[in-house]
């Protein structure tokens, strides 16, 4: 067992144990499942819509080193300047060389969970560079000293009781106040934070190759105001986010707010192809496209396991996935959670390290039902562990495990050996592991066979 698979299940218990934490999530998604359907009236067949933008990221990702040229080309003839990232560490070294030529002080960031995945923040302060957060989710996070919880609503497991304690434990604001108050108290500081910034990072819900664009959506504006206030503005995104065309966004805007928060489409939606022209009286001096790897094409490699490139993290599959809504997003101890980051992290992280978050999966399928782009989650799951065994990640106990328990199914005669009582003490004594969390399994008293007999003589 590997030492992330030890942590997985120590948080896991902890967590499904808590009933106050179940409480809240529930209370949340509870509010996202009443929404959801509302959204989806807008579509005259939402499954088409489905189905025609998973088309679209097909064909993006078939095509995605053609792709990601044209974005390139058409990008850097407005003035903006692209750089290729292998991995994390090329990335944030990037991101360090840039700020260490503006003499950056102060940054502001919004609407990046990719910034997560490389730990940009910890190498900022390591650098003596202050980096703020400016979406109120993830400010909380920050303030809190803890990692997004869900890729949507980062601070969904907080109640508003927990926020205003952290408020008056952090910034020393009343233990009353309000969500509205705490809202505004958080504004007029981050405002500050807006004129100080050298330098705005920002990350893309989409890429767009025709006209080299990168496009953001969001509720609060704070990307907008990280995009232009700062005079250099940095993009850190993954290569997998890429769309063909501006005309794409007419669905997949739609797609993303209906299934990501239950809206007909969210309050911002912006669009930005370079630094200032000549002839525009705002936005930055300077942009850069960071286009981020980080092992995206050992995924690209796969045949079935590219699909889950598709994913346009709506969250949809973390509301629905009765596994997230039991431990939360922080036992995954990865930067994407739930059904989607069980798929993908062992493939950006490491199968031997994370491939049992493939297995912390009930298959019941509901992740793949909800998912705005159609993508088969749970047969990416079984994909992923059905390569873990391929590996050689299997233990040998499980392996003979397995052996037995197919030797035992080809042949009646052997599963007809022994009565029920001594079943069970062979069996609840050799998984311990599946006792652990579980009642004990009971066989019956009586096989298949005589079962039959009795009943048809």
């Amino acid at each position: 067992m590997s030492e992330q698979s030890q942590i997985f299940n120590a948080k896991s218990a902890i967590k499904a144990a808590d009933l106050e934490h179940r409480r809240k999530i529930n209370f949340n998604i509870g509010k996202y499942d009443a929404a959801v359907p509302k959204g989806k009236e807008q579509f005259a067949n939402v499954h088409l819509a489905r189905e025609r933008a998973k088309n679209i990221k097909w064909r993006a990702i078939e095509t995605l080193d053609k792709q990601l040229e044209e974005f390139e080309l058409n990008f850097t003839k407005r003035g903006g300047k692209v750089i290729w990232a292998e991995n994390g560490s090329q990335a944030v070294e990037e991101v360090l060389k840039i700020c260490k030529e503006k003499n950056c002080k102060t940054l502001v960031k919004s609407k990046s969970m990719v910034t997560e995945e490389i730990h940009l923040n910890d190498a900022l302060e390591k650098n003596g560079i202050e980096s703020v957060e400016t979406d109120l989710g993830e400010y909380i996070q920050q303030l809190d000293e803890e990692p997004p919880y869900h890729i949507v609503t980062p601070a969904m497991h907080k109640s508003k009781e927990d926020v205003a304690k952290l408020f008056n434990k952090k910034l020393g604001t009343p233990i009353n106040l309000t969500p509205e108050e705490m809202t505004q108290v958080a504004r007029n500081i981050l405002r500050e934070k807006y004129m100080q910034a050298e330098v705005g990072v920002t990350g893309a819900n989409f890429i767009i190759s025709d006209i080299g664009g990168i496009a953001v959506t969001e509720n609060e504006g704070n990307a907008r105001l990280s995009c232009a206030f700062p005079k250099t503005h940095i993009v850190i995104v993954g290569i997998e986010k890429m769309i063909p065309s501006i005309t794409d966004l007419g669905l997949f805007w739609p797609l993303l707010s209906t299934f990501g928060t239950g809206q007909k489409i969210t309050v911002y939606n912006t669009i930005v192809t370079g630094p200032r022209q000549e002839n525009e009286t705002d936005g930055p001096d300077e942009m850069y496209v960071i286009l981020l790897d980080n092992n995206r094409t050992n995924i690209l490699l796969h045949p079935k396991q590219r699909e889950s490139l598709y994913c346009i993290r709506c969250g949809a599959c973390l509301n629905a996935c009765p596994v997230y809504k039991n431990i939360g997003g922080h036992a995954y101890g990865a930067t994407y959670s739930g059904p989607i980051g069980s798929i993908i992290t062992p493939h950006l992280q490491g199968m031997q390290q994370f491939k049992h978050l493939s297995f912390a999966s009930s298959l019941c399928g509901n992740c793949t039902e909800v998912c705005a782009v159609k993508i088969n989650l749970h047969e990416l799951l079984l994909e992923n562990r059905k390569e873990s065994v391929e590996e050689g990640l299997a233990t040998f106990t499980e392996k003979m495990a397995w052996k037995v328990w197919k030797l035992a199914n080809l042949k009646r005669s052997m599963m007809n050996l022994g009565t029920g009582k001594l079943k069970n003490k062979v069996v609840n004594g050799m998984f311990k592991g599946w006792n652990k969390r579980r009642s004990d399994l009971n066989f019956s008293q009586k096989t298949f066979n005589q079962l039959w007999k009795e009943r048809y003589k």
